[in-house]
């Protein structure tokens, strides 16, 4: 750690103030209209992809492509494993241009005209533009079928997702990048079992749905064998190692897992608070400032949200906004 960190960390606590914050955000979910809340974030660090004409999924995306524009600039500024930890914290991103990719091939396949195009070249979609970032997103944006999406994910970092369908691929892409984030960026491991288990739980005790085989031995080395092998909910929960049971800890019912979504953010957000504190020239500060303008745009969707329904409190906002800091 030193000197090729200084110049990372500086510009990861100056993209600190790209964060609209509580007050702020308070202020978005208490629009009466939709437009109202763009009005609002076209005079903040929110403003540049806004539109005042966007769909609530439009102002949603332009929200979390401005978070990406950040994660861009700071990785830019990084030593090389500190750009990994970035590309790693960020892969959400691209598992989202893989699934409107795989979605695309089964609503209508591809046509003659667009054979050798992606799905987001016929307008459909804008990708999220990776640069950086992307692991292989160049070449699956190339894929015209969903067996050659899944022929070229086996071939990259993401590893063979056990099937071609858009559940196996993207649980089998948000498995992998769990693992590759616990590797990766040991400050976030937490954050990924953590995340590992709300993803593991939902599908198979909520959905119903059974993972492929290879994804669950993947989950198991974060989750360990006895967890992913469980046969009810309850035995799941208890056999969690201490890095992900924390989360799910009075989490009784697979119902309410969805409380657990708030509290894996308000976590993400204490831990990289003091991550950003730290005074060394290192990664740690880096990963701070990542989570902490992840939490601000997840955040800010959700009042955009709220706007749209004509704004106002209610329990999903006090759950989400007066947690402790």
């Amino acid at each position: 750690m030193g000197a090729g960190w200084a110049a990372g960390v500086t510009r990861a606590r100056a993209l600190r103030t790209r964060c609209l914050g509580a007050e702020g955000i308070r202020d978005v979910a208490s629009s009466h209209t939709l437009e109202d809340a763009l009005r609002y974030l076209a005079a903040t660090p929110y403003r540049h992809d806004v539109s005042a004409a966007a769909t609530p999924a439009e102002a949603q995306r332009a929200v979390s492509a401005t978070l990406l524009w950040h994660l861009r600039v700071l990785a830019g500024w990084q030593p090389a494993t500190g750009a990994d930890a970035i590309r790693a914290l960020a892969s959400g991103f691209e598992i989202s241009n893989t699934r409107h990719q795989l979605r695309y091939f089964s609503a209508e396949g591809p046509s003659p005209a667009s054979a050798g195009a992606s799905a987001f070249d016929t307008g459909r979609l804008p990708p999220y533009h990776l640069g950086a970032l992307a692991t292989a997103w160049t070449r699956l944006a190339r894929t015209r079928t969903p067996s050659e999406l899944r022929a070229t994910l086996a071939a990259s970092v993401w590893g063979d997702p056990g099937g071609d369908t858009p559940a196996a691929v993207a649980t089998g892409m948000r498995v992998s990048a769990a693992l590759r984030l616990a590797t990766a960026v040991p400050d976030a491991a937490r954050w990924a079992a953590a995340r590992l288990a709300l993803l593991f739980g939902r599908e198979v005790f909520v959905v119903g749905r059974r993972l492929p085989d290879v994804s669950v031995r993947r989950a198991a080395r974060l989750l360990g064998p006895r967890a992913v092998g469980a046969g009810s909910y309850a035995d799941f929960r208890h056999a969690l190692p201490a890095t992900a049971r924390w989360l799910l800890d009075d989490v009784d019912e697979a119902a309410d897992l969805w409380r657990a979504e708030a509290r894996w953010w308000d976590a993400v957000e204490r831990d990289g608070r003091e991550l950003l504190r730290r005074s060394d020239f290192g990664p740690q500060p880096v990963v701070g400032a990542v989570a902490l303008l992840s939490v601000d745009a997840w955040r800010i969707r959700g009042a955009l949200e709220l706007a749209d329904r004509g704004g106002g409190p209610g329990d999903w906002w006090v759950e989400v906004l007066d947690a402790p800091r």
